[in-house]
């Protein structure tokens, strides 16, 4: 019986408290390919855009062996070089699909060149750029876009 008084006592001081609830954030990560194989994957609420190469790419590269990349706080504009992959088959460049800052390298391809091959699009990307000119972005290929573009290549070889 003190039990049930207790917890009728409890409940409407329970009630009266206001309940926090987490305010609704919306982030949306969309992302785009460049026709040289690029990819970034844009967080509209950070502004930053994370850059690597497409599957389609390293498959084309084979066992990648060496990553060159640009420093952190480098400014980068959409086009221009940043960095290079070396395979034992070829070595490619890399070129910017953004302008903006790098803000961070994967410290992991150092040492672990190999893991584009693992994981291109995702433990695999080159750096994170804060974007300049987000509109850029946008100019970008889409996903089905980039697909018909590959599909397209693959059929010319």
């Amino acid at each position: 019986m003190l039990r049930t008084a207790l917890r009728s006592a409890v409940r409407p001081a329970l009630r009266a408290q206001p309940v926090a609830r987490p305010a609704l954030l919306r982030t949306v990560v969309t992302k785009r390919y460049t026709p040289e194989h690029e990819w970034v994957s844009f967080d509209d609420s950070t502004g930053l855009g994370t850059v690597g190469i497409t599957e389609y790419a390293q498959k084309a590269l084979g066992d990648v062996v060496y990553v060159e990349l640009p420093a952190t706080g480098t400014q980068v504009a959409a086009g221009e070089e940043i960095g290079a992959v070396e395979s034992v088959k070829a070595a490619s460049d890399i070129f910017a699909p953004v302008s903006g800052q790098i803000k961070e390298v994967n410290p992991e391809l150092e040492d672990q060149p190999d893991l584009l091959n693992k994981s291109a699009e995702a433990d695999g990307w080159l750096v994170k750029v804060q974007l300049s000119n987000p509109g850029e972005f946008d100019g970008l290929l889409s996903g089905d876009a980039y697909a018909a573009h590959t599909a397209g290549e693959s059929e010319s070889s």
